[in-house]
């Protein structure tokens, strides 16, 4: 028999020392005997205790370890060595049995801590008491069932970061200086923490927040446990705003309803009017200006071409190159493109180019950012901007190259090889063909020659109907 003692409280890290020392040793948990209180680790042993390798066990093994480590059930340390040798022998996915009687008890002690730390995250009130250093300094004094103090640190930390702040518990205790946090040894509540005008803040808050319509003493006795009370200054005034709830429910009945003033929006939707662009460069530069809807984007990418162009050609949005140059089909797709363009007589210079989507989506795989195709709540998201930079250019006709852009402008999915050619978009006469990019994609070469000539067909069809 192997007797492990670690210390007192959530000894997380004594406690995974423990375990890779263990598994290296193969060592059952019938031989081993957990204990706490003493705060070495196996005596001289330490050292080579740190040595052990790591152990692999499943995302979800060791997000309970964390958890159950702060639970002040003596066996916790026991039931957690039992889980993890079943999973290193074999049982991966213990945790998916639910009805197995350690997992179950498991899962209740995390249950558990896990309240409690809510309970100490909502129920926690500090006091404002002089500072001798100068300015003023927060305590609170709060009682956990278990040992969470080292884990609510972070929440304290992140919500209160610019004031100097102590919590005092039974189980250990928390200092922050602003720059730097301290923990301690268990505490005795102090007898300095009485009601102060920081309370008395917090009081009238909560009074004029209380729904007496909503009063449920059960439900709230049930959320509120008495044990906190004492440190709450509002409980102080809950038990006369519950007596005077029904009177107040009755004289909100009685009260005349009051008929809400009318307002006239003429002036709000002026505001709206003018906060539109007045111009294709104003809208261009809002939309250099914008946030990608999917990080990762070095810039924005806007149309390019003249305004009163008889055609304007949308694709689906921009790739890798034309992410870098900040200007529409410059890629391999838009090269293609521009010889498709050439080859039916059509002069690049003279149209309007743009995208249904103003921003790059990619992944990343190594160095190279492999493009992906947008989504449909993108592709909504854009189609705002696509709208109204047709209404300043106004085509005669708009070609849409792809799918993308054919449900960008039509506002519904379309399959492009079935209704290739002539379509009524969204208040412009539209043709719908392929996208260069599905050309490069094609795999034999006389296969890619037929698709070329037939895209190069498609364009000129366009140029015609425009």
């Amino acid at each position: 028999m192997r007797t492990i003692t670690l210390r007192e409280g959530a000894d997380l890290d004594g406690f995974r020392r423990a375990v890779r020392r263990l598994a290296a040793a193969r060592t059952a948990p019938e031989a081993v005997l957990w204990s706490v209180g003493a705060p070495s680790l196996f005596g001289d042993e330490a050292p080579a205790f740190e040595n052990g390798a790591p152990v692999l066990l499943p995302q979800a093994v060791g997000r309970l370890i964390e958890t159950v480590v702060c639970h002040s059930d003596p066996e916790r340390y026991a039931l957690l060595h039992r889980l993890v040798w079943r999973v290193l022998n074999g049982e991966r996915a213990l945790l998916d049995q639910h009805a197995d009687p350690l997992v179950h008890r498991l899962e209740r002690l995390d249950k558990a801590v896990r309240r409690d730390i809510h309970k100490m995250h909502a129920f926690l009130r500090f006091r404002a008491l002089p500072d001798p250093a100068g300015g003023e300094r927060y305590v609170a004094w709060f009682e956990p069932d278990h040992h969470i103090v080292e884990a609510v640190a972070p929440f304290f930390v992140e919500r209160f970061e610019s004031m100097v702040w102590t919590i005092l518990t039974p189980k250990g205790s928390l200092h922050w200086d602003r720059h730097r946090l301290m923990t301690g040894p268990p505490a005795e509540r102090p007898d300095s923490l009485a009601d102060d005008r920081f309370a008395e803040g917090w009081l009238r808050y909560y009074e004029s927040t209380f729904n007496p319509a909503r009063v449920n003493p059960t439900a709230m006795r049930a959320e509120m446990p008495r044990k906190f009370w004492a440190n709450m200054p509002e409980t102080a005034a809950i038990p006369a705003m519950v007596r005077a709830a029904p009177a107040r429910v009755q004289a909100m009945l009685e009260a005349e309803a009051a008929i809400p003033r009318r307002r006239m929006p003429e002036k709000a939707v002026a505001a709206m009017a003018r906060q539109a662009p007045d111009s294709l460069a104003d809208l261009n530069r809002l939309i250099q200006r914008s946030e990608p809807l999917v990080p990762g984007a070095t810039q924005a990418v806007p149309g390019e071409g003249p305004e009163g162009a008889a055609i304007a050609i949308v694709g689906e949005q921009p790739g890798d190159q034309e992410d870098r140059e900040g200007r529409p089909f410059v890629g391999p797709a838009g090269q293609l493109l521009t010889a498709a363009l050439e080859e039916a007589g059509i002069d690049r210079g003279g149209l309007y180019l743009t995208n249904a989507v103003k921003h790059f989506k990619f992944v990343q795989r190594g160095k190279r950012r492999i493009h992906q195709s947008p989504t449909a709540g993108e592709v909504k998201h854009y189609r705002w901007w696509l709208m109204t930079e047709l209404g300043f250019v106004r085509p005669r006709l708009v070609v849409a190259l792809g799918a993308t852009a054919a449900l960008a402008l039509s506002g519904r999915p379309v399959s492009v090889l079935r209704e290739r050619g002539p379509m009524a978009f969204d208040g412009w006469d539209g043709f719908v063909t392929v996208h260069p990019s599905y050309l490069l994609r094609l795999p034999g070469e006389e296969e890619r020659r037929r698709a070329q000539a037939e895209f190069v067909a498609d364009l000129r069809r366009a140029a015609a109907l425009a």
